[in-house]
């Protein structure tokens, strides 16, 4: 029997991966177009519908980036609403365990899962910085290894919640000291499913130890299977099978009705991601100066990359450039290779469309990637919000079915039966 293959859509807001500006795109923050997405995916049968987080607007060169993002609605009101208006869809939030408190989160969880039918799931991260913790009363920040630490602690806490049942709980670890009575009946699926996103060998091994899945960002065949074989194999050592964990990477795709068609609808839309103004944004997280004197369709600055990581010009985004003169010096190498103006170079190194082509072509290299073991489905970053997964829904989907490789129909109510996850 081939694997069946997980899907989920994910609502990212604005950034520079969504075509923002088209006409056809609706707003990033009505409910009308969180409900019209978790609708399609629904009628699509996908398992979750996945929602990312920020904890504060980013900022560059002291500004709001308007580029990138344009507010960030709280997670789990957005999600508790949706809950009224789909049925079998799973629910999934990106909540931070480096701010957040574990009665707090762990009762908000398990009164959505509950509230929905066992359909919550909850995609766990860490903070890298004192940034956010301006918005919040701690402040500050925790080193490395504390973020994980407390992760890990902050899920055990949120399990022990959970399994009481409404009963007396204690807690007793280095990030936590608490005792009291849990306020919210288990739901049917038992506890929220647990998704994690670091990539780095905490993280990893984190997922390892407790996640149900991971939202991976490794999309290339050979990468995402080398990424796959890592993480299965660490799930041994906690006393974990392979079906336990699953691998989920963001990708996102263009249709058309020809291969040619796709390629060159996928060309019209990585210009409009990286408009001029977002070119040079995106050239100064790497180069961490004020680039704003510098023309798109010109070449690369002479100077080289600032390197104070205590002072960078984008405020909010993770560190992307361990090596900031190695990436110039690959950045300078390709440009000169092919001829390549800023703008040129930026849509080349920051592209993200993975799965380019006719529905028939696309179905078949999703199938190729979950059978070749290099993950167990894909979470879907649509271009255009909210329409962008409707001719996935209509055209890929249906494809997927006829190979038997995706459900036809819902078998399952919760979303840990709709992953083929058990209780624990």
């Amino acid at each position: 029997m081939p694997k069946q293959i997980i899907l989920a859509a994910h609502f990212p807001g604005v950034n520079n991966t969504t075509v923002w500006s088209d006409p056809a795109a609706g707003s990033q923050i009505a409910f009308e177009s969180f409900e019209h997405l978790a609708r399609t995916a629904e009628r699509g049968r996908f398992d979750f519908f996945f929602l990312a987080e920020g904890l504060r607007l980013r900022e560059q060169r002291g500004r709001i980036h308007d580029l990138d993002v344009v507010g960030r609605p709280d997670t789990l009101t957005v999600l508790a609403a949706l809950a009224a208006v789909t049925e079998r869809l799973g629910l999934a939030g990106t909540l931070n365990a480096t701010f957040h408190e574990p009665y707090e989160l762990a009762r908000q969880l398990a009164t959505l899962d509950h509230l929905s039918g066992g359909r919550a799931g909850w995609n766990v991260v860490t903070s890298h910085g004192a940034f956010f913790g301006e918005n919040f009363r701690r402040g500050g920040f925790l080193d490395h290894a504390d973020r994980y630490r407390r992760a890990g602690e902050f899920i055990e806490a949120a399990r022990t919640l959970w399994d009481s049942d409404a009963g007396d709980f204690e807690v007793s670890s280095s990030q936590f000291g608490i005792r009291g009575r849990f306020g919210a009946p288990r739901s049917p699926q038992g506890r929220p499913v647990i998704i994690q996103a670091g990539d780095s060998s905490e993280g990893r091994e984190l997922a390892a130890r407790y996640a149900d899945a991971i939202f991976s960002r490794h999309h290339r065949l050979d990468d995402a299977q080398r990424f796959y074989r890592d993480v299965k194999d660490r799930l041994v050592r906690y006393g974990r099978a392979e079906h336990d964990l699953k691998i989920i990477p963001g990708v996102s795709y263009v249709l058309g009705d020809t291969d040619a068609d796709a390629q060159e609808r996928a060309h019209h839309i990585r210009r409009q991601q990286v408009s001029p103004q977002t070119a040079i944004l995106l050239l100064e997280q790497l180069w961490n100066r004020d680039l704003s004197g510098y023309d798109p369709d010109g070449p690369l600055p002479e100077v080289d990359p600032l390197l104070d990581e205590d002072d960078t010009i984008i405020k909010g985004r993770a560190g992307m450039y361990p090596d900031r003169l190695r990436t110039a010096a690959e950045w300078r190498a390709l440009a000169e290779a092919k001829k390549l103006s800023i703008r040129d170079l930026i849509i080349e190194v920051t592209g993200r469309q993975n799965f380019i082509g006719t529905p028939a072509r696309v179905a078949a290299e999703l199938d190729a990637y979950v059978q070749g073991d290099a993950c167990d489905g894909f979470i879907l970053v649509p271009h255009l919000t909210p329409t962008g997964l409707d001719d996935f829904v209509d055209r890929v989907v249906p494809l997927l079915q006829e190979r038997g490789v995706f459900r036809t129909d819902y078998e399952t109510t919760t979303l840990r039966g709709h992953l083929g996850l058990g209780g624990d």
